[in-house]
């Protein structure tokens, strides 16, 4: 049987490695972030130490990875919470991604198996701090760029923006929408585009600009 001490620490430790990991994404504004992660870990911590520990002393066949296994599907309700919060955005993979894998945390802490728990939680914390500065810098090579645009708040412009662009072949990797000067009518619209090489940053901008309601295009 598991002792008092072993439980706190077994739990205070999956707070601390899933509260890292929520700095990260709490630093980017993410919606799921510092608590969330932190919640996630100890929940999944605790789950875990109840599914090994508490039914020792019931009559019958004990299987610890039953609770365990449903929390690696039951994680799922929250990531696809924080896809939903983003909107049009697909950012929100990543964050569901992290929730994911502290859920695994926590279940390690919960067993006792700290190495593979630290070692997941830096390679995590490596793979989304210095990783995407590896990305950036790919996508920016790679005729990645990124627009705000501003424009009137009326059905079917995100259409015409998705048919002007691609009539120069240019591809959509990213879309965020936000809602300013609502008095005014207009929203803004973050694109993140990928540019062939034929075609100009100048020739999509002037394009955008052609269509009506249109106020504003610029590079980020």
């Amino acid at each position: 049987m598991i002792t008092d001490l072993d439980l706190v620490i077994r739990l205070s430790v999956s707070c601390f490695l899933g509260g890292l990991i929520g700095l990260e994404r709490e630093g980017l504004n993410r919606p799921a972030g510092f608590r969330t992660h932190v919640l996630v870990a100890v929940g999944s911590t605790l789950i875990m130490l109840i599914s090994i520990y508490g039914f020792l002393g019931v009559d019958g066949p004990h299987d610890p990875s039953r609770l365990a296994a449903q929390v690696v599907s039951g994680i799922g309700f929250l990531g696809a919470g924080t896809i939903m919060k983003e909107g049009l955005s697909i950012k929100g993979l990543t964050t569901a991604a992290s929730l994911w894998v502290v859920a695994a945390i926590g279940l390690a802490c919960g067993a006792g198996f700290y190495v593979g728990a630290v070692a997941t939680t830096l390679l995590v914390y490596i793979t989304l701090v210095f990783f995407t500065r590896i990305e950036r810098y790919y996508l920016h090579r790679a005729n990645y760029v990124r627009l705000n645009l501003l424009m009137s708040d009326q059905a079917g412009q995100l259409g015409r923006i998705g048919t002007t662009l691609g009539r120069r072949g240019v591809s959509v990797r990213n879309i965020c929408t936000s809602h300013v000067h609502i008095e005014e009518g207009r929203v803004q619209v973050q694109l993140e585009v990928k540019l062939p090489n034929t075609v100009t940053l100048l020739q999509v901008i002037t394009d955008l600009l052609e269509i009506p309601g249109m106020y504003s295009v610029d590079e980020i």
